[in-house]
């Protein structure tokens, strides 16, 4: 075996990527585009170029010792019991559970609650390699059927078939290219959002237009399902409908065109009924929660950056006759859920949940008392006693617990065995001022009794968009890097919903520079207070998490010694021209909205800012073939350039994975494999010893 001062004396030799003569014009302003050839990702080129990238990071990756080990490792600390909260449907009661290793989770089905469990939808059975995974199972009131729904090889393409509910035999119902889509019973059919069937060899990289609501009655083809809804008029919008049980009150959601999205309610008792139109403005969010009888109650955002919760009357359903129950406070509502005739409300504090329990009038009955610092999320029916919900947290995995509405006592229904030392890691939430003087959270997970020399290898991570909060969570993969001294650091940016609407526009379009400050400042407080060096930091992120990424590596360079930009937005002035690209122009802006938009991207867009001959980090750049969410030729470009401006001996690499897409659905096989490659790069390149 290679020893590490002999890997790392072999700068690999990357594959050359011709250049071709593409040049765009934005507002006057000519910007070259030497590798558009690599946006074709159906060409022979392409191919062969993606091949030859693997063959290099293969044999970069296979040479880490500490890649077997890990392997090993993560092998050994997921192999634990993950059981999600029990559903109560049609009479029955159901679960999702992996034994360790599967692939995916399976659905199980019980009489009663605490029976005997059997197996209900196992997808598993769906494909040879685990690459088929299940979206969702939505349930028809008349007890009669079972929907699901199903993507391939990680794309957000959706195929939806039916179940007969007593015998579980499948039935020939099969609907095809539906896309961000659930399966909204009404009697013997239900309704669903899809496309149009995409050209030939570019279902996975063409724009999506015209998203449409169709009507399927089971035991008939496709070609005879109904078109309910469509807006030719928009047609870069998202459509989807919400059926209540008792099949009264439909809603119509409008999304694609803000950060929010409009509401639209019809009364299905009234035959021939047609949408109305309750809200108009799609900077807002309005989300109808729980029915009750004729009344609507919806969480928004309008009026209320931290959120609070309104209720509408079907006979008068306009936004000008919502009355508000429970008002925004000082924290951000996170969610809401509807049980046993009460109401628990869980807000994000400081990052981490707090959780609520009210009366139907509005009034605060209690606090609910979560086990630790951490990420809680209830599951309950509002007219069903029984109530559940999941907690865990960096050292704690998913445990479910079963909550007495009455006596307010939590008490343990499922808790996994982990094979790792729990009590040998703490959690500390510490907090630092950005650039600009703003103070954000960051949470630290290591091994008690490390010391503050300067010298431990840190992982920060970061995603800091579109409204998402990062709150403590449980991951397996983690594990090792922090049993072998490894600090994992994740840190609540702006851009997410952690402080509420106005924390999520502070790192948005002409702001969204705060964000990559944010993440700057974390690793510089990390080195100013001896948790670690430079020379021992690693940065990660995920889809507008490899943006960051990306971004940090090209202004800060030297800041860090290894990033793991993962299918990320690298291209920030062509990204609204594929797939569902232009519905992130709410964070972002877009190169075609005017000179100074198209400055500020052109300003921190991770492709148009690597520079020749600067040494960059040691780089993994990951992505998939059927990443049709943020599309490969992000990363293509990226890693190309990178290479070709890259001096040094640090390895910049690019990882392509095959039926795979943007994360979601993963095989855990896959994932295994993949997360051995990331974190051996990283512990290899950052010094750690095995």
């Amino acid at each position: 075996m290679l020893t590490t001062t002999a890997i790392k004396a072999q700068v690999p030799a990357y594959p050359t990527a011709p250049k071709d003569n593409t040049v765009d014009e934005y507002f006057g302003v000519k910007v070259a585009d030497p590798y558009r050839w690599l946006e074709d990702d159906t060409s022979e080129a392409t191919a062969e170029w993606v091949k030859a990238e693997n063959e290099v990071t293969d044999a970069y990756l296979k040479k880490i010792p500490q890649r077997r080990h890990l392997l090993e490792r993560l092998r050994q600390v997921s192999n634990y019991d993950k059981v999600g909260a029990p559903f109560h449907r049609q009479g029955r009661w159901f679960f999702y559970k992996n034994e360790g290793l599967q692939n995916q989770s399976v659905l199980y089905v019980m009489d009663r609650l605490g029976g005997e469990p059997k197996v209900f939808l196992d997808p598993n059975k769906l494909s040879d390699d685990g690459t088929v995974a299940l979206k969702g199972v939505y349930f028809s009131h008349n007890n009669k059927y079972v929907a699901y729904i199903i993507s391939r090889s990680g794309s957000d393409w959706e195929e939806i078939f039916v179940l007969d509910s007593k015998t579980g035999e499948q039935l020939k119902d099969h609907v095809k290219w539906a896309k961000f889509t659930n399966a909204s019973w009404v009697g013997d059919g239900f309704y669903y959002s899809a496309y149009d069937p995409p050209v030939e060899g570019k279902e996975y990289s063409n724009v999506n237009e015209g998203h449409k609501i169709y009507y399927h009655r089971v035991g008939t083809p496709q070609s005879d399902d109904q078109l309910v809804f469509a807006n030719p008029a928009y047609p870069k919008r998202f459509y989807g409908v919400y059926t209540n049980e008792e099949e009264i009150i439909q809603v119509l959601s409008e999304s694609g065109a803000g950060a929010g999205n409009n509401i639209f309610v019809r009364d299905l008792r009234v035959p021939g009924s047609q949408f109305m139109q309750l809200t108009s403005n799609m900077d807002n969010m309005y989300d109808v929660v729980e029915t009750v009888g004729e009344q609507l109650y919806i969480y928004t955002n309008d009026g209320a950056p931290k959120g609070k919760l309104m209720v509408a009357d079907l006979s008068h359903p306009g936004i000008s006759q919502w009355r508000t129950l429970i008002g925004e406070g000082d924290d951000v509502i996170e969610s809401i859920t509807f049980v046993g005739g009460r109401i628990v409300v869980t807000y994000t504090k400081d990052a981490s949940t707090h959780a609520y329990l009210y009366n139907l009038e509005g009034k605060r009955l209690r606090e609910i008392e979560l086990p630790s610092v951490g990420s809680a999320s209830f599951t309950g029916k509002f007219a069903e006693k029984e109530c559940f919900y999941t907690f865990s947290s960096f050292t704690v995995p998913g445990t479910v617990y079963q909550y007495d509405l009455d006596s307010g006592n939590s008490t343990v229904y499922a808790t996994p065995k982990v094979n790792f030392r729990q009590g040998d890691f703490i959690t500390e939430q510490v907090f630092f001022e950005s650039k600009d003087g703003t103070r954000v959270p960051m949470f630290l997970t290591y091994k008690k009794g490390m010391k503050k020399n300067g010298k431990n290898p840190v992982l920060v991570y970061g995603y800091g968009g579109f409204n998402i909060s990062l709150t403590p969570s449980f991951s397996a993969m983690r594990l090792p890097f922090i049993e072998h001294g490894g600090i994992y650091a994740m840190v609540n940016l702006r851009g997410g919903n952690e402080y509420g609407e106005e924390w999520h526009l502070a790192g948005t379009k002409m702001k969204k520079q705060n964000v990559f400050d944010d993440f700057i400042a974390a690793t510089e407080w990390l080195i100013a207070n001896r948790y670690t060096s430079s020379s021992k930091v690693a940065i990660q992120g995920g889809s507008n998490g490899g943006l960051l990424v990306g971004a940090c590596m090209t202004q800060r360079p030297e800041l860090f010694a290894v990033a793991i930009p993962q299918v990320g937005v690298m291209d920030m002035l062509r990204y609204h021209k594929f797939t569902i690209g232009w519905n992130w122009a709410s964070d972002y802006g877009t190169s075609d909205d005017s000179r100074e938009m198209f400055e500020y991207l052109k300003g921190y867009s991770p492709l148009h800012n690597l520079k020749q001959g600067v040494a960059y980090p040691a780089t993994l750049v990951t992505t998939a073939d059927h990443d049709d969410r943020v599309v490969p030729a992000h990363s293509f470009k990226f890693a190309a350039t990178l290479q070709a401006c890259h001096t040094g001996k640090n390895p910049v690499l690019i990882r392509i994975d095959s039926k795979a897409g943007h994360g979601g659905g993963k095989p855990l096989a896959k994932v295994l494999e993949e997360q051995a490659d990331i974190y051996g790069f990283i512990m290899y390149n950052l010094g750690m010893k095995w």
